[in-house]
């Protein structure tokens, strides 16, 4: 039975846990894996309950943190050396940027036989300046040569890595897509509606715009506040903004929201008659999903986001930006609106399109069921990395 050891950069809240609890479950018993990752973020919520609901225990390396320190990362680094030489892997598997520096370096000095990387997303534009991206570049074309293969997540993310980014050639990649149980979103919706909405203050009439995110930076939640602040200006009437997330900018958000004049609810000064109202971390996307009417994102840079995958699982339409992977997991013009990242005025004219007009919400909201369940299953995501695995022992057996 081949060995997989399977890392992840952190078990906080988001899809690439979820795919690595997939892979890890039911690659089983064709495949033996051992799965481990870093430790979250203070500002993060944790993901654990999903590892758990599918009878895993990860091994946590507390050293292997979300920011770079030279001190812990080498720590994590001996660590999953160790690790190595005691489990004696056929494959080392790696998912996003942290574990597959630290992981590929170990699986490489350790003369593991394949060494596979994930890029969840990448850090190539919107995040760090010209030399800061330079740097990290370098870095990744150097990881990429060692490695037996790298698998991005969309057609999209493999052509800014080899043709844009010039990370490696074309054919060192392989294109399988994220995968998700995406049954629970259109379970018990109902009921979930009611009682998101009944704990936010919601009522059953109010048209709700949804975003589901980390709050930092590169999520460009501003954009999302002033296109609500532009329909409330415009004088557009009954619909609220629902902000589920948490993370380094909660405060800043808040006030920024005050300052264009939107009415704030949060768990700290709850106020049922607000605009926009803090959720805060929620663990049940389904949940939250059935209580929104249209589902938003603004980011400045997306590999493949989740939060889309699931709001057409849910039957909800999308105004999203058009970055990064986002056309390849929506249908433009018919299950999403979209837009420059800065373009907020376009942002606040398709909300606009939706306030008001229930037949285009129902045109859109049934329509990416089937093409979500046609392409973003946990079926189709183990069997395509079952195959790719299998392909990579071939080739790299002795002859």
């Amino acid at each position: 039975m081949p060995r997989v050891l399977r890392i992840i950069n952190r078990f906080n809240l988001g899809g690439p846990t979820y795919n690595v609890a997939y892979l890890s479950s039911y690659l089983s018993p064709e495949f033996e894996t051992y799965l481990l990752g870093g430790e979250k973020d203070e500002t993060e919520d944790s993901s654990l309950f999903i590892t758990q609901s599918l009878g895993l225990s990860p091994v946590i390396i507390p050293e292997m943190k979300r920011k770079i320190s030279l001190m812990d990362d080498y720590r994590a680094y001996k660590k999953i050396c160790a690790i190595i030489r005691e489990f004696k892997p056929d494959i080392v598997h790696t998912h996003a940027s942290k574990a597959g520096t630290i992981g590929r370096l170990a699986a490489h000095r350790c003369g593991v036989p394949v060494i596979i990387h994930t890029f969840h997303g990448h850090v190539f534009h919107s995040y760090f300046g010209k030399l800061s991206t330079l740097f990290y570049k370098t870095i990744e074309r150097y990881l990429a040569g060692i490695s037996t293969k790298i698998v991005a997540i969309s057609k999209k993310q493999k052509q800014e890595l080899s043709q844009v980014h010039k990370i490696a050639p074309e054919d060192k990649f392989t294109v399988i897509p994220l995968g998700f149980d995406l049954a629970r979103f259109l379970e018990n919706t109902e009921q979930k509606r009611k009682d998101f909405r009944h704990q936010f203050g919601l009522n059953d009439e109010v048209l709700v715009f949804g975003i589901i995110g980390r709050l930092v930076p590169i999520k460009n939640h501003r954009m999302f506040l002033s296109a609500i602040s532009h329909l409330q200006s415009s004088g557009a009437k009954n619909f609220k903004a629902v902000v589920v997330g948490d993370g380094e900018l909660k405060e800043e958000l808040v006030a920024y929201a005050q300052s264009l004049g939107l009415s704030v609810s949060t768990a700290e000064a709850p106020n049922k008659e607000a605009t926009v109202v803090f959720t805060g971390w929620m663990k049940d996307a389904d949940r939250a999903l059935a209580g929104m009417d249209v589902v938003c994102l603004t980011s400045f840079n997306e590999g493949t986001p989740v939060s889309l995958i699931e709001a057409q699982a849910a039957g909800r339409p999308i105004v999203s930006t058009r970055v990064g992977g986002i056309e390849d997991v929506v249908q433009e013009g018919i299950t999403a609106l979209l837009c420059a990242s800065d373009d907020t005025e376009a942002f606040a004219s398709h909300l606009g399109q939706l306030v008001g007009n229930p037949v285009k919400i129902h045109e859109m909201s049934g329509k990416g069921v089937d093409f979500v369940n046609s392409r973003f299953t946990y079926t189709r995501l183990v069997e395509d990395t079952r195959r790719l695995y299998l392909q990579c022992l071939e080739d790299n057996s002795p002859a």
